[in-house]
């Protein structure tokens, strides 16, 4: 009785303390295991990139709400355009042909005044001697987080960090999938690398086995292609005029790296003890790691030296309407601590999620909105659910892209011999183009969480023309400003015309069959029985040759397979990072490239070399539809789709918007604590009653006992009476 009276309406089932729920906290989930690379040189994965943005400071980012993606400084004063120069050192002029430029000259101004993370690498003594440098085994031991260490230190944002960042690049003790790229942009850097290399081999023969052990100090040697000229003015050189280079600028493998810290973490027993960029990384960004127990929980905590920025004041016309202008010049971050916990399985993770435990779902993937907002349009009772609890489902196109692609080499879907049998061939791929029915494919596989692509450029991107007026006009009629997919009679009309009337060879009379190459598979599943209906209703038949994954590459990198699907996420917001996936020279089987089609155009090639050596401008969006155009004509790919991703938002997060290319977004939230902890309480009141009940039972059961044994003594009493009175 006792123990129920202490029952109320508070919830019993929160994974937190109850006062936690009412703090200026942020909640949500990781599902695969725990971020293996935090140090910027080396993370690529998606699941760290809520880390190493909201820690790291590149120079550059993209403004949170614009669309198209727009580029702004992060820690970067500005942003301004590089300086030409021929190869005798000659200034050129900004519009000078790049084909001029023999390199470019980036000074990038840095904000004064940013501070570093408080951190022991940073610390001194009176004296100005780093306090954990060096740090004998002693001081090191029960010491397996950041927090461990007493003391901490910071400074000023240099220059030189930067500098110290693209060096490490090149470090042969770095694993950085991004070193090769930049080695072959940046003035210098690869040389540097093999330099690293022998410096390295020389400590292995200094050393031996602890080779390791010894520091590499990168500040010793530097290299042409990045210097500091000041403090806080960074020189980058670039070779040739690549005016995509700032796009690169902009993620982390570009974020400064203080050399203490790379000292401070490369001493003995680090290691052993889990202490290194790649668990406790050191930056200036608007938060920093405060908790990391490996595959349990991760807690990034607002960092005190960060000096705040301002929360952006426009966006795309219906962000006002959202609401998401309101905090419109106020500092950012707004939350205090974000707290990522482990959750392996998706039920238990939406489950917490609509009990109002979890914020949102994931930061980094965004299945879980779109998988919502498809249920929503499934069910009735989801949707009524989803509603009563407020949740916030918002989707947005990416700039990704899945296409099927026709082989350029093959005889039959390919360039064609002669002109007469390209123009053949060109007709058969538009009448194939017609039969497939994009849309139907969105409906029925996304459940229209995807927009059907009319070319190689999704939307967000410069180059992009909303409809109608960048419609595929092989493919689709306008009507009533619309486009409208254009009628199986035309594809049967250009089928016959490429030579296969009713689907059969005009020659021989053989039925026309196309061959598809999957990877995995026995091909026998819902999207290729799908994709064989489309060639049927030209009566083409469809054969799919499935395969593992290696051979599949096998036949790509070779040029053997005819027809494939295949898809690509841009690096960086620019037309020219889905253009080159159509770029002669790019050709899998000739160069190992990434043109799987294998496509090539001398006009398209022309025009993606004028293309790619352009600033942002009328001129360079015009040369893109010129190219998007071509490739609408030729029908290399059929152009599919671009999915979407989602974003699913508990009604008292604030300034949520659905993206994948805007990283730190978690500085722009807001959490309403209140009204969390309001309707918490309100969804997971507790149920008491059955504990009543139980009670009850109990009580009667014991009440029946004590009666059943109070009868059973009252009759043993009798008895022996009765034997007493006996004569």
């Amino acid at each position: 009785m006792g123990l129920l009276a202490a029952c109320s309406r508070h919830p019993v089932n929160s994974p937190y303390e109850q006062a936690q729920l009412g703090q200026n906290v942020l909640y949500t989930a990781f599902t695969q295991r725990s971020p293996k690379y935090l140090d910027p040189a080396s993370s690529y994965s998606g699941d760290e990139t809520p880390f190493t943005y909201s820690i790291y400071e590149p120079l550059y980012g993209y403004h949170y709400l614009a669309r198209p993606y727009k580029l702004v400084p992060r820690a970067a004063a500005s942003i301004d355009p590089p300086a030409y120069f021929d190869a005798q050192d000659q200034r050129l002029p900004d519009d000078a042909p790049g084909e001029q430029v023999a390199y470019s000259v980036y000074d990038v101004p840095i904000k004064p005044g940013i501070m570093f993370q408080p951190h022991p690498a940073f610390a001194r003594d009176a004296s100005g001697k780093p306090l954990y440098w060096p740090i004998s085994p002693q001081a090191l031991q029960g010491k397996f987080s950041i927090t461990d260490f007493e003391h901490t230190g910071t400074r000023e944002l240099v220059a030189d960090d930067y500098v110290y960042a693209f060096r490490r690049l090149a470090s042969p003790r770095v694993v950085s999938p991004i070193y090769g790229v930049m080695a072959s942009h940046i003035v210098g850097l690869a040389e540097y690398g093999e330099r690293l290399k022998q410096a390295e081999q020389a400590l292995r023969e200094q050393h031996g086995q602890d080779a390791q052990r010894a520091w590499l100090d990168l500040r010793e040697s530097g290299f042409e292609g990045v210097q500091a000229i000041d403090s806080h003015t960074l020189r980058i050189k670039v070779k040739g005029k690549y005016p995509q280079f700032k796009y690169w600028l902009a993620m982390t493998f570009t974020a400064p790296v203080p050399w203490e810290a790379d000292r401070f973490y490369h001493q003995p027993g680090m290691a052993e003890h889990s202490l290194s960029l790649n668990t406790w990384p050191v930056g200036t960004g608007p938060y920093m790691m405060a908790e990391s127990i490996v595959n349990r929980r991760h807690v990034l905590q607002r960092n005190p030296n960060f000096r705040g920025e301002p929360y952006p004041c426009e966006g795309e016309p219906d962000d006002k309407a959202n609401g998401l202008l309101a905090d419109c010049g106020k500092l950012t971050p707004f939350i205090d601590r974000i707290v990522f916990s482990l959750e392996k399985e998706s039920v238990p993770l939406m489950g917490k999620f609509l009990q109002g435990y979890y914020d949102l779902p994931q930061v980094d993937r965004g299945e879980y909105g779109v998988a919502m907002r498809v249920a929503a349009g499934d069910s009735a009772e989801k949707a009524a659910l989803y509603q009563d609890h407020g949740l916030v489902l918002r989707s947005s196109t990416e700039a990704q892209q899945f296409y099927l692609g026709f082989n350029w080499l093959d005889p039959v879907v390919g360039l064609g011999d002669t002109p007469e049998q390209q123009e053949k061939n060109r007709k058969l791929r538009q009448a194939i183009s017609i039969a497939f029915d994009w849309e139907q494919y969105v409906s029925i596989f996304l459940n229209n969480e995807g927009q059907v692509a009319h070319g190689p450029v999704p939307p967000g991107v410069l180059g992009y023309q909303e409809l109608p007026e960048g419609a595929n006009l092989q493919v689709y009629d306008i009507q009533n400003g619309r486009a409208v997919r254009r009628p199986l009679d035309d594809a049967r009309r250009l089928l016959a015309e490429a030579g296969y009337p009713d689907g059969r060879d005009e020659n021989t009379g053989k039925p026309l069959i196309l061959h598809f190459d999957s990877a995995g598979g026995m091909g026998s599943s819902a999207t290729l029985d799908w994709m064989r209906r489309q060639l049927a209703k030209l009566h083409v038949q469809l054969e799919v040759r499935a395969t593992d994954y290696n051979r599949f590459q096998d036949k790509m990198r070779n040029g053997s397979a005819q027809m494939y699907m295949w898809g690509w996420v841009a690096d960086y917001p620019d037309a020219e990072n889905f253009l080159f996936l159509l770029y002669g020279p790019n050709a899998k089987a000739d160069n190992g490239g990434e043109n799987a089609s294998n496509y090539k155009n001398p006009e398209y090639d022309r025009l993606f070399q004028e293309m790619r050596f352009l600033d942002d401008g009328p001129e360079k969006e015009a040369l893109v539809q010129k190219m998007i155009s071509l490739v609408q004509h030729d029908a290399p790919w059929m152009f599919g789709y671009f999915p979407k991703s989602g974003g699913a938002y508990q009604a008292w997060v604030g300034n949520a918007k659905p993206t994948q290319m805007v990283r730190n977004t978690l500085q722009y939230l807001r959490i309403d604590a209140p009204l969390r902890e309001q309707k918490i309480t309100q969804w997971n009141v507790p149920i008491w009653w059955p504990l009543w009940v139980l009670a009850a039972l109990l009580l009667l059961g014991a009440g029946l006992a004590w009666r059943m044994a109070r009868a059973r003594d009252r009759a043993t009493a009798l008895s022996k009476t009765q034997s007493r009175e006996r004569p």
